[in-house]
């Protein structure tokens, strides 16, 4: 097969055509600033404020608490920050998890310095929060909960719902990076009882550079970009107009074809699981088998290094990832992988799949095809594993 093969559609995604079709004209031709008062930004305001309902609608929420920021992680500073600014006076501590996105592991980090209390749940063994554990870490100080709605490496869907009703029996905000499950699965912020939602445009076939915070009406935390008016006062920055239309444009093609998109993908997931499953030994698969992402697909092959898998795959046009895209720089083992309970040495061979609509049968088993020759490559040069199959003969 000589062309690219992208499985690494939890990093980014392509840029579907129809999205970029409803950008283009606000580029150069209603390059108007939608925050002025003359008749030519009109078109402008007129296609935020169409975003601002095409995103409310995927997520059940009402257009008015959805603002725009640039992007996940800005989205997950600010509902962090801002918390933890506006209810000092209740409180300072706060509950996550182990398995978060650095975007809320470092915030939390960064909280700690300036005097707030974290606790940092422990999950199972395929990713899943503890919810009585989540219970009982509950203090009189609590004021914010943060928990990803799905993990970025392993592809394990949280019990959202059950999570938000904890949340609101105890009169806790709820926050929830969603960037990896925004427009991948069902999500209303009313029925889990969210607070607070992060998102990204760019993991949905929309552009780079722009996300979302959806913000609960009532909730009462602040500016976390402090400048100008925009965004009703709590997002100063003029609006990035074309990516704010085009992330609108994917939230509603992802609404309408949720249901066709889940069946789809998570058909070609279960396959790529099962083909990898049966056909390479030593092979694990991370996160949980029922409630995960239709996307993502993460494994484990022992004696092998997860980098020089890449590599390879690479060399065969091969797009994938040994877990975040923002931690693919680095020679730590995922955190995600350690957190639940994967040895070093286990951890080290991970490999991330993750699949889009665009996504074909035969890529996928021409992907598993390589991938057996791969780490069958790789393991004929690992010491371990020679010593492995000699003490299993």
């Amino acid at each position: 097969m000589n062309k690219l093969i992208y499985l690494d559609n939890a990093a980014t995604t392509r840029l579907k055509s129809e999205v970029f079709d409803v950008m283009k004209p606000y580029f150069c031709e209603k390059y108007g600033n939608p925050s002025s008062i003359y008749s030519f930004a009109d078109d402008s305001k007129a296609a935020v404020d169409k975003a601002r309902n095409q995103i409310a609608d995927l997520i059940g929420a009402k257009d008015n608490e959805i603002y725009f920021t640039a992007g996940g992680s800005e989205s997950d500073n600010w509902a962090l920050k801002a918390t933890a600014e506006a209810y000092k006076s209740k409180g300072n501590h706060i509950i996550t998890t182990k398995i978060e996105h650095h975007a809320i592991l470092h915030t939390c980090q960064w909280l700690e310095r300036q005097g707030y209390e974290v606790t940092y749940l422990d999950v199972d063994e395929n990713g899943l929060v503890k919810l009585d554990e989540l219970k009982k870490a509950i203090k009189p100080t609590t004021i914010l909960i943060s928990i990803m709605a799905a993990n970025n490496e392993i592809g394990t869907v949280e019990p959202l719902a059950q999570i938000g009703k904890i949340a609101k029996e105890n009169k806790i905000l709820f926050h929830t990076d969603a960037v990896q499950a925004f427009g991948h699965i069902n999500i209303n912020v009313d029925e889990m009882n969210i607070d607070m939602l992060s998102a990204s445009g760019h993991k949905i076939h929309g552009p780079k550079g722009v996300g979302i915070m959806y913000i609960r009406k009532g909730v009462k935390i602040g500016s976390f970009v402090h400048g100008g008016a925009q965004e009703r006062k709590r997002r100063a920055g003029t609006h990035n107009v074309p990516s704010i239309v085009g992330m609108g444009q994917a939230a509603q093609i992802a609404k309408e074809n949720l249901e066709e998109y889940t069946k789809n993908v998570s058909k070609l997931r279960d396959h790529l699981i099962e083909r990898i499953e049966n056909e390479i030994p030593y092979s694990k698969l991370n996160g949980d088998r029922k409630n995960r992402l239709p996307n993502n697909v993460n494994f484990c092959f022992r004696f092998i290094e997860g980098e020089s898998m890449l590599i390879l795959l690479d060399n065969k046009g091969i797009c994938g990832s040994s877990g975040s895209a923002c931690t693919s720089g680095s020679l730590d083992p995922s955190h995600v992988l350690l957190a639940i309970g994967l040895p070093h040495e286990i951890a080290h061979g991970s490999l991330r799949l993750t699949l889009s609509d665009e996504t074909t049968l035969e890529e996928v088993d021409y992907t598993v095809d390589e991938l057996k020759k791969i780490i069958s490559r790789l393991r004929s040069m690992s010491p371990l594993y020679e010593d492995f199959i000699a003490k299993e003969a």
